[in-house]
């Protein structure tokens, strides 16, 4: 089966994200945590790219991003799935025995207004949707409590963000998104689709060569000829 187009092209704005094989715990304990930190912040130093949000979550991550030159988030995430999962066998000791992801990233582009906050609400609340906290601020392995933190522990890993942050930014993550937003942003992310206002994503999809990502999945149903077409064939 054909790989579906992927968008990357510089000064865009990404919702990138990628789950263990099988749905498999990628980070078990603390210190996963703490040397998957370390891996981006070396994928920061070397890739141009900014890193505007981020969660790591037992058994898949999430990251908001731009691409500073075209092709730049690919090599980005290539260099830290790959880092990780080497440095993961080599650790666990499992070299061999199975895949660390399921697959390749995930990715989507996202419009630079109202959207972005979206975005980064969802990523940023992800544990506390998943029961894990209590509020969403108090997971650690995440840009939301990194960024609440004065200055920024090392390694540095975020970059100011596009838009200036909206009031009240804790108490808004702590609030769920709705059902459209939540929708929204989970087909986004299933297909590649990008996320905006209509008039936006359609033009995205048409310059990023992205409109397979707007058709329903499945194969076109198949009409059955009509009589009238029969005689007429």
């Amino acid at each position: 089966m054909p790989r579906s187009p992927r968008a990357d092209e510089a000064g865009g704005l990404y919702h990138a994200l990628n789950r263990g094989n099988l749905r498999a715990e990628i980070f078990k304990k603390q210190e996963d945590y703490v040397a998957f930190e370390k891996i981006l912040a070396e994928a920061l130093a070397i890739h141009q790219v900014q890193l505007f949000g981020y969660l790591l979550m037992p058994n898949h991550y999430h990251l908001v991003l731009r691409p500073l030159i075209d092709g730049e988030m690919s090599r980005f995430m290539g260099w830290v799935s790959g880092t990780h999962t080497m440095r993961y066998h080599a650790h666990y000791h499992t070299s061999g025995m199975r895949h660390v992801y399921q697959q390749r990233y995930k990715s989507f582009p996202i419009q630079d207004d109202g959207h972005f906050f979206v975005v980064c609400r969802y990523v940023e609340r992800n544990a506390l949707r998943a029961n894990l906290v209590k509020r969403a601020e108090q997971w650690q392995w995440s840009s939301l409590w990194r960024w609440m933190q004065k200055p920024e522990p090392e390694p540095k890993l975020l970059s100011p963000w596009p838009l200036p942050r909206l009031p009240k930014w804790v108490t808004r993550v702590n609030e769920p998104l709705t059902e459209n937003e939540l929708k929204a942003v989970r087909l986004s992310a299933n297909r590649g689709r990008p996320l905006g206002d209509e008039g936006w994503v359609e033009s995205t999809a048409r310059r990023l060569n992205l409109k397979s990502t707007m058709r329903p999945r499945g194969r076109p149903r198949v009409r059955p000829n009509t009589p009238k077409q029969n005689k007429e064939a």
